[in-house]
């Protein structure tokens, strides 16, 4: 058995916003992120186009919205999103800052169990 418990704020913080889980956990599966906006803040608008990858972002502190093909949504914690990889995202900060976790994997990268 194998188990890993991870404080993320010891992990090495990229381009002032995220914190690369996958290795520090052991996870070979699916990719798996904490991100962070500082208050009243744009993260890069991006898609995976190019990579297939489909992600879900689960809110985890602060507020904000997310800008998805034009559209902004609000945002709190507990809030859990679906973005397919041709949506193009932007996450956006309101005055405590957002955050979030974002895992990530290419379709057929996982294979559910039958219930």
């Amino acid at each position: 058995m194998t188990y890993t418990i991870l404080d993320p704020s010891t992990v090495e913080q990229h381009h002032g916003v995220l914190r690369p889980l996958r290795q520090a956990l052991g996870v070979s599966a699916f990719g798996i992120n904490k991100l962070e906006l500082g208050a009243n803040a744009e993260g890069f608008e991006h898609d995976h186009a190019g990579d297939g990858q489909e992600e879900v972002y689960v809110i985890v502190g602060g507020s904000g919205s997310i800008r998805v093909d034009g559209e902004e949504s609000p945002l709190v914690p507990g809030n859990v999103v679906f973005l397919s990889p041709e949506a193009k995202r932007q996450m956006v900060s309101g005055p405590d800052g957002l955050s979030w976790v974002g895992v990530g994997c290419q379709p057929g990268g996982y294979t559910p169990r039958q219930q």
